[in-house]
């Protein structure tokens, strides 16, 4: 059952669950073969303008544009808006694997992200002070969790995550970046 508060809608129903058998499945694998490195392939085609579009597996392809303001259509998520998303939609992931291994339905899970970055660079054609940080300097989430657990294993679930979180840990560690004409 959902109800509206504002323009938010609640639901009292449970998330959709994720199939237990196969996430501890998939963690025995882990377990088993602890220094496994998969290796992930996309492939991006510019359109035109700031168009891009990307290629995953055989899924239809994801759009990334610019906003009006950076010279884009504004069709889609901007390369940096893109990457807050993958954030949010990786730590989703986490606190609900987690919450579904430790045996909590959770009936909201909802994600609000936000980061700072100086654009001023412009794509290495406006102000090119070497001394610039580039990419997000600080980046918050706000985790809006609800569940049948008390509100401190769900500050359990979110700090587990964010450990474990491949993308936040992306944004977090050094990572060596090749970039070469093919």
């Amino acid at each position: 059952m959902a109800t509206a508060t504002s323009t938010l809608t609640v639901s009292t129903d449970a998330l959709r669950p994720l199939d237990k058998e196969g996430l501890s499945n998939l963690a025995a694998k882990g377990k088993a073969n602890p220094k496994n490195v998969v290796t992930l392939k996309a492939k991006t085609v510019c359109e035109g303008q700031f168009r891009n579009m990307t290629y995953v597996r055989n899924l239809e392809p994801m759009l990334i544009d610019e906003p009006p303001h950076l010279l884009g259509e504004d069709n889609a998520p901007n390369p940096s808006e893109a990457v807050l998303a993958c954030l949010g939609a990786c730590l989703s992931v986490g606190v609900h694997a987690n919450a579904t291994a430790q045996g909590i339905t959770l009936t909201k899970l909802e994600l609000e992200l936000e980061g700072d970055i100086n654009v001023t660079a412009v794509w290495g054609v406006g102000d090119l002070d070497l001394s610039k940080v580039l990419g997000f300097t600080d980046v918050r989430v706000k985790i809006h969790l609800d569940g049948d657990a008390p509100r401190e294993k769900l500050e359990e679930l979110v700090a587990h995550a964010n450990v474990w979180s491949p993308v936040a840990n992306t944004l977090r560690n050094p990572v060596k970046v090749d970039v070469a004409l093919a």
